[in-house]
């Protein structure tokens, strides 16, 4: 599962994955600079600390030609290694825990669902 916050506004989205994989990753980045904020000049990532997280992960997607496009459009920014709880989007993930995957969840079908109730 990979989350993206946008805390000035309120929004989040979440994206549920059989992995956590680089190109799974390098999806995601993919849909938020072509989805989520198409119209933005420049898009301001705040990453946790994770082997996905790097720009080369677009490469290994992705043709070059793209992943330069979507790396124009990206400024990235690490969270502290020892400040998760200055990471947003796991403050995000820990309500979500709280409020409604608080047991085993059985498939990816049930977690989309809870997720978007």
């Amino acid at each position: 599962m990979f989350m993206v916050f946008e805390p000035l506004d309120g929004q989040w989205h979440v994206s549920v994955t059989d992995h956590r994989t680089k190109v799974d990753w390098a999806n995601c980045v993919k849909d938020i600079v072509d989805l989520h904020y198409s119209e933005a000049a420049k898009i301001t990532l705040v990453m946790a600390n994770l082997n996905t997280h790097k720009p080369s992960s677009l490469y290994e997607a992705f043709p070059p030609e793209e992943a330069r496009r979507l790396l124009n459009k990206l400024e990235f920014h690490s969270t502290p290694k020892h400040g998760s709880w200055l990471n947003m989007a796991e403050i995000e993930f820990s309500a979500l825990k709280r409020q409604c995957l608080d047991c085993r969840v059985p498939n990816q079908e049930t977690l989309k669902q809870k997720i978007a109730d």
